[in-house]
């Protein structure tokens, strides 16, 4: 079959977004992002901290100059670049200038996925990567993507080539709807028992002070049996660090339960370092240090075998997180949603100590000594646990198969590009 060697701006338009001033923008309206926002969206991550642009002011540039549709491909420009995004139906947001490149009005001859998926393959990200410009934040010029070579089957083998590929796109999209459902079943489950205090049996149940007759107000102090900071090792092998482990980080939590598991770095550790703080089933990282001028710390991670066996190395938390262990580990899986509640109504927040220079150091100890947890009667937390454990280990196993999509896609993606396995 022959291929037709082409440039991306024969065929369809590259340009960038109109300017908005400090002035068109608000505290809510449209969404207004830059390359991190969709970074984010690719990873599946929902974006509760961005900019906005007033409604009005997005109206008049959709009638002046248009705004992104259906189909319309969006790239990374400055910073993290290359990274493309299709946007689709669902989609209604605009976009920094500078940060994000708009190709659209695509001819018949190059399909948009087609190109979406040249970009991610390694042509399209190393002829990306030698057209960056600048030392201490490279660019990627929009009249350079312009003139970017390809080589393109006819448009109906193209339209077979993405065709394969999004099937595994639509199967990690799927588990990450799925992740978000089982998310917000767990934390109505925690709120439900914990906070309303319906409970199974609660209508037979005492409540004294805001306590059920047979659970105990525990501090988390109390719960607590262990915790040590992390730590961050060598990149390579030294005479003091030749123990191999992965080291998870804040920004790596996330990933942990959406299928962006095989980034987190692996380094090399003294045995000292290592044996104190690899973590084992059950066991909870904490952020303790970090953050941004708009977003806490506390985010958190529960690890479990499922995450053990998927990355066969041992693991550690990093510098600025806490490795935490329970007293008794039928308490891990409460613990942990209860730190989940917790950080998404607010609570965490109140020991965020915050720098000059906006990094957040978490006031760990006062908030073991000061926050509290319920503890119900054995029978139930069994049952909790039983139906808690349930759905975070299935959003572990949807995290994988995430895992394991992306790298089978990712497989087939230069073979199909280069034409080497014919459709």
């Amino acid at each position: 079959m022959m291929w037709e060697k082409t440039t991306i701006g024969k065929h369809c338009t590259v340009t960038s977004s109109k300017r908005f001033h400090l002035s068109d923008r608000s505290d809510s309206g449209i969404p207004f992002y830059c390359s991190k926002e969709i970074i984010q969206k690719v990873n599946g991550q929902e974006i509760t901290d961005c900019d906005y642009i007033k409604v009005e002011a997005y109206e008049e540039v959709k009638k002046k100059f248009g705004v992104p549709e259906c189909g319309d491909l969006l790239i990374t420009t400055r910073g993290t670049y290359g990274i493309p995004y299709l946007y689709n139906a669902e989609d209604k947001f605009y976009f920094a200038d500078g940060n994000l490149t708009w190709l659209k009005e695509f001819d018949d001859q190059l399909n948009a996925e087609f190109l979406y998926y040249w970009i991610l393959s390694y042509e399209g990200q190393k002829k990306i990567d030698a057209i960056a410009k600048g030392t201490a934040q490279k660019a990627v010029p929009i009249a350079l993507i312009k003139d970017i070579e390809l080589s393109i089957p006819d448009v109906e083998t193209q339209k077979k080539i993405t065709n394969i590929l999004k099937s595994y796109d639509d199967l990690i999209a799927n588990n990450h709807k799925q992740i978000k459902l089982l998310e917000e079943s767990a934390q109505r489950l925690y709120k439900e028992w914990f906070i309303d205090l319906r409970f199974p049996g609660h209508e037979n149940v005492t409540i004294v002070n805001g306590v059920p007759e047979g659970w105990k107000q525990y501090y988390l102090s109390e719960i607590v049996g262990y915790e040590i900071g992390g730590g961050w090792g060598e990149e390579s092998v030294t005479e003091k660090c030749d123990n191999p482990a992965y080291v998870i980080r804040g920004t790596d939590l996330y990933g942990i339960t959406h299928g962006v598991i095989s980034e987190v770095p692996y380094r090399f550790h003294a045995t000292s370092n290592l044996k104190s703080r690899q973590l084992i089933d059950g066991d909870i990282i904490f952020e303790v240090s970090g953050g941004s001028k708009t977003e806490g710390v506390a985010r958190t991670a529960l690890i479990r075998n499922t995450i053990l066996q998927f990355l066969r190395e041992p693991i550690m938390c990093a510098s600025f997180c806490k490795l935490v262990r329970a007293k008794e580990k039928i308490h891990s899986q409460l613990l942990f949603d209860t730190f989940q509640y917790m950080r998404a109504f607010g609570k965490t927040g109140e020991y965020d100590k915050k720098s000059a220079s906006s990094i957040v150091n978490y006031r760990w100890k006062d908030f073991l000594a000061q926050e509290t947890i319920l503890i119900p009667t054995d029978k139930l937390l069994l049952k909790y646990n039983t139906l808690s454990e349930n759905m975070y280990q299935l959003i572990l196993s949807k995290s994988v198969e995430i895992e394991k999509a992306k790298e089978a896609r990712d497989r087939l993606l230069p073979k199909l590009m280069s034409g080497e396995i014919e459709v």
